[in-house]
C-alpha cells in the first residue's frame, strides 16, 4: 500500500521551485542520445581549437547541409538555407521561415573565440642559446596555469607575396609540443611570496621553440636562426612575416571524458564552444522549414570586449539582418524589434572545492540543465541587459513545454566579480535576449570541465527555441 503525501508535502510539491538532477529524469534511450551527442562535440573541440577552424568546420557542415552563400539580393523563399563568412572568423547561418520577416527573428548567438596566448608581431627571439616566443594573452586568464602544459601553435601567416599560410603544429601524435617554463620550487621562494595574479608576469609568458644552433661557427643567433630555417622550408616564412600572422598557443590537450562515471568532458575551449556546437547542430539539425526566419550568430572577440569587426559590438549582424528585410522589402529595424535571442553562453557551475564565492540559492550545478541567466554583468549589474520579466517567462515556458532539463543562476556572489556576454550588445539592437548556456568548473583554464548531460540540453533548449 503507497503512502499518501501528508498535505504539507502536497503544498510543497505545488509551490516550492525545486531544480532537478537531469539523471534523475530522463530515461536510458535519453542516456544514450546524451553519450552519442557528446561524442560529436568531443571531435568538435579536437578540430576547431580558434575561431578560424570553428568558422571552417561550420562552414564545411553548412554546405553538406545545402546552405548557399548569402548576397545580399539574391532570390530568397521560404526554406532558403544560408550562410555569410564573416573573414574567417565569424559566421551567421540562416533560414528563411514562412511567416513574414517583418515578424522577427529567432537568433542563437554563440562565440567561437576562447582564453589563449597570442604572438606578438616579432615573436622569435633567442636568449642563451634557446629560441623563444614572445606572446600576449587573449582574455581573461590565470596566466600561472598556461606554464608546465604542452602547447600547440594554430593559426595563419600572410606571406609578402599575400599568400595565405595555414598553421597547425602539435596536435598529431607525431608533431613537436611547446611550452612556457616555470621556476622549479627549490627556487621559488620569493616567487611564492607573491599574489596569484603576479606569479607569472605577462611578460614572462616566452613559449620554448627551439635549442639547436643552425651549425658550428662564430654567428651569433645561431637558434633563432635555425629555427627561422626549418620555418621558412615548411612552410616559406621569413621572420618579416610575423609581421602578418594570426597565431595563437591553444592547450594541445584532447578533449576526454572525466570520471569513473564518464560523465563529464574535460577540454580546452569549453566557453563557448560548449553553446557554439548545440547552436551549430540545432539549426543544422533544422529539417523542416521554420515558421520564423531563424539566425545563428559564430561570432568572434567575446572574450576581449567584443569589439572589432568581427565581434557582436561592431554592426555585422545588424547589417546581415537589415539586408534581409530589404530582401523583403521592409525595413531592417521593424525586423529587429520584433527579433528574439538566446545569447548561447556559459556561467559558473557550483564547485564544491571553492563554496564561499557563490550563492547557492542562485548557482548553477552540473547536471541540472541548461543555465537560463537573467542577467550579467558585475557589481549593481554593470553591463547586462537584464532580460524583462516577460521574455524571461516566454523562454521558462518554452523550455517546460518541451520538458528541457533547465535551472537559473548567476555568476557568483554580488561582490564577488562577474561578467558579460555578448547579450548586452544584441539587446542594444531593440532585441529581446536573455542569456543561456551550460554551467562550466574550471572556467578560463586551460582545461575546463562540462557535464555531457547540459551539453545535450543546450541543444535541445537552441533547437526548441528555433523550431517554436
Amino acid at each position: 500500500m503507497s503512502k499518501e503525501k501528508s498535505p504539507e508535502k502536497e503544498l510543497k510539491e505545488k509551490l516550492f521551485y525545486n531544480k532537478k538532477n537531469v539523471y534523475q529524469i530522463i530515461d536510458n534511450e535519453t542516456v544514450n542520445k546524451v553519450n552519442s551527442f557528446s561524442e560529436d562535440y568531443k571531435n568538435f573541440l579536437n578540430l576547431a581549437k580558434t575561431e578560424r577552424e570553428a568558422v571552417k568546420f561550420a562552414v564545411e557542415a553548412a554546405v553538406e547541409k545545402g546552405y548557399t552563400e548569402y548576397v545580399p539580393g539574391m532570390e530568397l523563399k521560404p526554406g532558403s538555407r544560408l550562410f555569410w563568412n564573416n573573414r574567417g572568423k565569424a559566421l551567421i547561418l540562416a533560414i528563411i521561415g514562412t511567416e513574414p520577416i517583418q515578424n522577427g527573428v529567432r537568433i542563437n548567438a554563440a562565440h567561437v573565440d576562447s582564453p589563449r596566448l597570442d604572438l606578438k608581431q616579432c615573436p622569435l627571439y633567442e636568449d642563451s642559446e634557446m629560441a623563444l616566443f614572445k606572446t600576449h594573452y587573449y582574455g581573461g586568464i590565470k596566466k600561472y596555469q598556461w606554464t608546465a602544459i604542452p602547447l600547440a601553435l594554430h593559426g595563419v601567416v600572410v606571406l609578402t607575396d599575400g599568400t595565405q599560410v595555414d598553421i597547425n603544429i602539435g596536435e598529431n601524435e607525431d608533431d613537436p609540443v611547446f611550452a612556457v617554463s616555470d621556476l622549479l620550487p627549490h627556487l621559488a621562494s620569493e616567487q611564492m611570496k607573491k599574489t596569484g595574479s603576479a606569479i607569472i608576469a605577462g611578460e614572462d609568458l616566452n613559449i620554448i621553440v627551439g635549442s639547436r644552433p643552425f651549425k658550428s661557427d662564430k654567428e651569433s643567433e645561431l637558434v633563432k636562426l635555425n629555427i627561422l630555417s626549418i620555418l621558412n622550408e615548411k612552410y616559406g616564412i621569413t621572420e618579416e612575416d610575423f609581421l602578418s600572422a594570426e597565431l595563437e598557443a591553444v592547450p594541445a590537450f584532447k578533449a576526454k571524458d572525466i570520471g569513473f562515471d564518464r560523465s563529464m568532458i574535460g577540454s580546452y575551449g569549453h566557453d563557448d564552444r560548449v553553446c557554439a556546437y548545440p547552436a551549430l547542430r540545432a539549426i543544422l539539425d533544422t529539417e523542416r522549414t521554420p515558421v520564423k526566419t531563424i539566425v545563428t550568430v559564430l561570432t568572434d572577440k567575446e572574450e576581449t570586449g567584443s569589439d572589432g569587426n568581427t565581434g557582436l559590438n561592431s554592426s555585422y549582424l545588424r547589417y546581415f539582418i537589415e539586408n534581409l528585410a530589404e530582401d523583403f522589402g521592409v525595413r531592417g529595424r521593424v525586423v529587429l524589434s520584433n527579433s528574439e535571442c538566446l545569447s548561447a553562453d556559459v556561467n559558473a557551475a557550483f564547485d564544491p572545492t571553492y563554496p564561499s564565492v557563490m550563492e547557492k540559492n542562485n548557482a548553477s550545478y552540473i547536471n541540472y540543465g541548461v543555465v537560463v541567466t537573467k542577467y550579467t554583468g558585475s557589481r549593481g549589474k554593470s553591463g547586462t541587459s537584464d532580460a524583462s520579466a516577460e521574455f524571461t517567462g516566454r523562454i521558462r515556458s518554452l523550455m517546460n513545454k518541451n520538458n528541457i532539463t533547465w535551472q537559473t543562476g548567476e555568476l557568483g556572489k554580488v561582490d564577488a566579480g562577474g561578467g558579460g556576454t555578448v547579450a548586452a550588445y544584441i539587446a542594444n539592437m531593440d532585441v529581446d535576449v536573455i542569456d543561456l548556456g551550460v554551467p562550466v568548473l574550471s572556467m578560463h583554464a586551460p582545461y575546463e570541465i562540462v557535464a555531457k548531460s547540459d551539453v545535450y540540453m543546450a541543444y535541445r533548449a537552441f533547437k526548441a527555441f528555433i523550431e517554436d
